[in-house]
């Protein structure tokens, strides 16, 4: 009788019940939301060419030789090496990054970028140690792109202007090893510059004035032109004496005044007479 009444309370509703299930899909990302305190990886699939890995216990995400022409959507959000090298961007925008909390490594390498955000490593001051921009279009970037970071970049095989925001960028951040001598000043620095390592430069040009070779440069500059103004205040001075004295000399002699003589000091001296 017991198992009848089993029967007959579950099986009305047993074809129902199923029937309002989630999908199986839906199902497993319910159980991690709950197993993970409500927090799951991005749901959005991944670009094609771009995979999830595990790389010395790490979650990498690899989108390289992928023809990505933007920073791809998709990325879990527990990834801490993301490898976007070998691509078609152009440019890095404001937070572009800020949704991966725990990023530590990015390879941006062998790109065209030719424009970096100073907002564009936003979120990852805490964790971004190592970062790649080698092997791009970079001329410039801003050097509040990496204040606050505490990471070894690789700038190396770019056509930097070379100028005054590039010796900021360097007093920000530190070189990866042996990239120092790929530093190189591009089309757009001075015509002098062209082809030069930056690094070299910093000792004996004037950038910001900062250098040792910019400070001794300014500092004999600021000399001459004292020294010119002394010059020319003497020579002012000495023309004007010279031509004051050759006025002087023109003028005639002048005479001294007769003493008048008077009415009564005449009587007197005919009367004595």
């Amino acid at each position: 009788m017991t198992s009848v009444s089993f029967v007959s309370y579950f099986t009305p509703g047993l074809c129902q019940s199923v029937a309002m299930l989630p999908p199986a899909g839906h199902f497993l990302s319910l159980l991690l939301m709950i197993g993970t305190g409500g927090t799951v990886p991005s749901p959005r699939l991944a670009p094609q060419g771009c995979y999830v890995a595990e790389e010395a216990g790490e979650r990498t995400f690899r989108c390289s030789q992928a023809d990505l022409r933007a920073v791809p959507t998709g990325i879990p959000n527990d990834t801490r090496k993301l490898y976007l090298d070998a691509n078609q961007l152009a440019s890095v925008p404001a937070g572009a990054f800020q949704h991966l909390p725990v990023l530590e490594e990015l390879d941006l390498s062998h790109n065209v970028l030719a424009h970096v955000s100073g907002a564009a490593f936003q979120g990852l001051a805490g964790t971004l140690r190592h970062l790649d921009l080698s092997a791009n279009q970079l001329a410039s970037v801003p050097v509040e792109a990496f204040v606050g970071l505490q990471i070894q970049v690789n700038l190396s095989a770019n056509p930097w202007r070379c100028d005054c925001a590039l010796q900021e960028v360097l007093q920000q951040v530190r070189l990866a090893p042996g990239t120092e001598t790929g530093i190189v000043c591009g089309p757009g620095a001075r015509s002098d510059l062209v082809g030069q390592e930056f690094l070299p430069l910093v000792e004996e040009e004037e950038l910001c004035g900062t250098g040792r070779g910019g400070a001794r440069h300014s500092t004999d500059v600021a000399l001459l032109v004292t020294m010119g103004g002394w010059l020319v205040l003497v020579v002012a001075y000495l023309a004007q004496y010279v031509w004051e004295n050759r006025d002087g000399t023109r003028r005639p002699l002048k005479r001294a005044p007769a003493l008048p003589v008077h009415s009564e000091d005449s009587s007197t001296l005919s009367t004595m007479v």
